[in-house]
């Protein structure tokens, strides 16, 4: 099956491509988009890693659905369209990044600054249906990013991997702590980030492990 993802990454996951769940899944998708309103649009569906090579990546952060309103989503985790108001949870990382390291809030929620640099911004689901959270969990893209993540956790190492909320921390059960910094609070949403979120310090421990190892710092 020919996808169109950015080379390095196709070939990372090239044996993913012809499964049976990626085929349903691919069909799924198609059917959708042909019928329904569904974000981000098909051309970024996999702009996390189009923007961040498999050899660039350097941080992980997860997400876990597409944003489900207009103009928001396209293809990168908490991150928003140039424009688009800041949603409660990227205003909350951009709270925590003044906070630990002085840097003040961006003109832009879009994030793709970030990847660019080295941050892989992975929502476990890719796709979702406009104005219906989680309607696409469930159909096989779990299943893909879960292979993504691996291939990542085994074939590389000295990799941040950003882990918030419940979620995130169960897809990322797989990595190996001894070969990789894996940071864990709680998800940055209203509901949940002045209980840890707001004070973890995951941008300048992100910074400092990536210096120990030889790497440039992210531009956060």
């Amino acid at each position: 099956m020919d996808v169109k993802i950015e080379p390095s990454w196709k070939e990372a996951l090239k044996d993913e491509f012809g499964k049976d769940y990626f085929e349903k899944l691919t069909d799924f998708v198609k059917t959708e988009y042909s019928s329904k309103q569904i974000f981000p649009a098909g051309s970024q569906i996999f702009n996390a890693f189009d923007q961040c090579p498999f050899d660039k990546v350097k941080v992980v952060i997860i997400g876990q659905d597409p944003y489900h309103g207009p103009g928001q989503a396209h293809g990168l985790c908490f991150s928003v369209n140039e424009g688009v108001a800041f949603p409660p949870s990227l205003l909350n990382i951009f709270k925590e990044i003044e906070r630990d390291l002085g840097i003040p809030y961006p003109q832009s929620g879009n994030l793709t600054r970030w990847a660019q640099q080295g941050v892989l911004l992975l929502n476990a689901t890719l796709t979702v249906e406009a104005h219906k959270a989680g309607s696409h969990q469930g159909k096989g893209w779990e299943t893909f990013t879960d292979a993504a993540i691996r291939k990542l956790a085994t074939e590389k190492q000295n990799i941040v991997f950003m882990l918030w909320g419940s979620y995130a921390q169960q897809k990322g059960a797989m990595i190996d702590a001894s070969k990789h910094l894996v940071l864990k609070s709680v998800h940055p949403s209203p509901l949940s980030a002045y209980r840890g979120f707001i004070g973890c310090g995951h941008f300048s421990a992100a910074n400092q492990f990536l210096e120990t190892k030889g790497k440039d710092k992210i531009r956060w």
